[in-house]
Parts: C-alpha cells; structure tokens; sequence
C-alpha cells in the first residue's frame, strides 16, 4: 500500500507504515546533516521513529557547510 505525504511542497507517494528515518534514507539524505518537521512542528533527531500518516505536510532541510 501507498500514502500521500507532500514533502518540500511537492505531493509525493511513500509506503506505508514509512517513519521519519526511512523518509530520510529513502531520499537519500543523511540522517545528522537534515532537519525535519512534520506539520510544521520539529523533529528531534531522538524522535525520527515517529511514524508519518496520509496527508502529511513535511519538510526536509539540509545543512550545507562552507564559509570564509
């Protein structure tokens, strides 16, 4: 089975019983260098076992390093 999620502000279509960690991993990312929130609430590290649910609004955010 499928849910919908949006994700970034695109809807998109995941497994279900998908938690936050393997959103991560199934976009690729690495788990310390993002930041997540589910309905506009942070995620804590600690706390990416939450499980998503159909309509979900997430957002990912990576961190970039660099500087002068």
């Amino acid at each position: 089975m499928i849910m919908r999620i949006i994700l970034n502000g695109n809807e998109t279509t995941i497994p279900d019983a998908m938690d936050v960690s393997a959103l991560i991993v199934h976009c690729k990312l690495t788990p310390d260098k993002v930041a997540v929130e589910i309905n506009r609430r942070l995620v804590r590290s600690d706390k990416y076992s939450t499980p998503l649910h159909e309509g979900d609004q997430v957002e990912i955010v990576t961190f970039v390093g660099g500087g002068a």
